[in-house]
């Protein structure tokens, strides 16, 4: 009984240490956010790289969209 116990929790340990990483395969994060993504999906009017219009939508975003003191008057 003793052995079959040993057994079963080395089994457990031994296949815990196989499980490969679980990790999405996300861009580099070493580029600016402002460079883009290269895909269509973005803000009317904005060209990637343009560093002052990225601030001033992330600006005009949190004011008129997320601000939710904002929307309950």
């Amino acid at each position: 009984m003793k052995r079959a116990a040993l057994l079963a929790s080395l089994m457990l340990l031994l296949a815990a240490c196989g499980e490969k990483p679980q990790t999405i395969g996300l861009p580099n994060s070493d580029t600016p956010a402002y460079t883009g993504t290269g895909t269509g999906f973005m803000a009317p009017g904005w060209k990637a790289g343009d560093k002052t219009a990225w601030e001033q939508q992330l600006k005009a975003r949190q004011q008129n969209s997320q601000n939710d003191y904002s929307k309950m008057k």
